[in-house]
């Protein structure tokens, strides 16, 4: 009853295009999600996620979501989420995204779901992890404990959104670290995060995890960067 009295003085509206939703639509139009850039990744083990950390860290699989094009539906959602505290976006990609994964069984012999995490200046700054949501609904979809304590980030920095590849890369190895016990041995970890760019930070926190005796790591993004 609130939430239709709610919706009668502001209508939901699609996260990509702001075109009123429709009552069986949630968070993205069905315009939008037949246009959206999708990878298609989790087709093709081999795929540029994947490729984009050869000679880098051993991955045991790498893909994401949908492509990244600047002033396309995807930047425009990956805003919302991260600057307009539209959290709702991270659920829905998150949901749409464990369909595709959770068959594939090198998915299927992930322990935990470690989120990027942010410092703990930037979280009071935000309020929020944006990747939180999208791990909860990948956690739910595919039956994984999410665990947000193991990794950390030891270092206040600038978004990484607007420095260049050689500044953004510089010391990036020192950002992060993990606090782990013998539990945590042997454990195929599924690392997430928003956007796939460099795969510097990426590649950093999987240095950090993989200090644990036998770890394996996955990585999995809303989006990669495309060209």
């Amino acid at each position: 009853m609130l939430k239709s009295i709610i919706n009668l003085f502001f209508p939901p509206v699609c996260a990509g295009c702001h075109s009123l939703l429709l009552s069986n639509e949630n968070v993205i139009c069905t315009i939008c999600r037949h246009n959206i850039p999708l990878t298609n990744h989790h087709l093709n083990p081999e795929n540029e996620a994947f490729k984009k950390f050869y000679g880098r860290i051993p991955v045991e699989h790498s893909s994401a979501l949908l492509y990244f094009h600047k002033k396309g539906i995807v930047q425009e959602l990956i805003h919302n989420l991260k600057y307009k505290k539209q959290e709702e976006i991270g659920t829905a990609l998150g949901e749409w995204y464990s369909d595709d994964l959770k068959n594939l069984p090198v998915i299927q012999s992930v322990d935990e779901i470690i989120p990027v995490p942010l410092h703990k200046r930037k979280f009071r700054e935000r309020g929020y992890n944006q990747v939180t949501n999208f791990g909860n609904a990948l956690s739910n979809g595919l039956n994984l404990k999410y665990n947000d304590s193991l990794l950390y980030r030891k270092v206040y920095s600038k978004t990484q959104s607007r420095k260049s590849f050689l500044n953004r890369s510089e010391g990036i190895d020192t950002l992060f670290d993990v606090s782990f016990s013998e539990k945590d041995h042997n454990k195929h970890f599924l690392l997430i995060d928003d956007v796939m760019t460099t795969g510097s930070t990426l590649e950093a926190c999987s240095h950090a995890l993989l200090k644990i005796p036998g770890a394996k790591i996955s990585i999995v993004c809303m989006a990669m960067a495309h060209s």
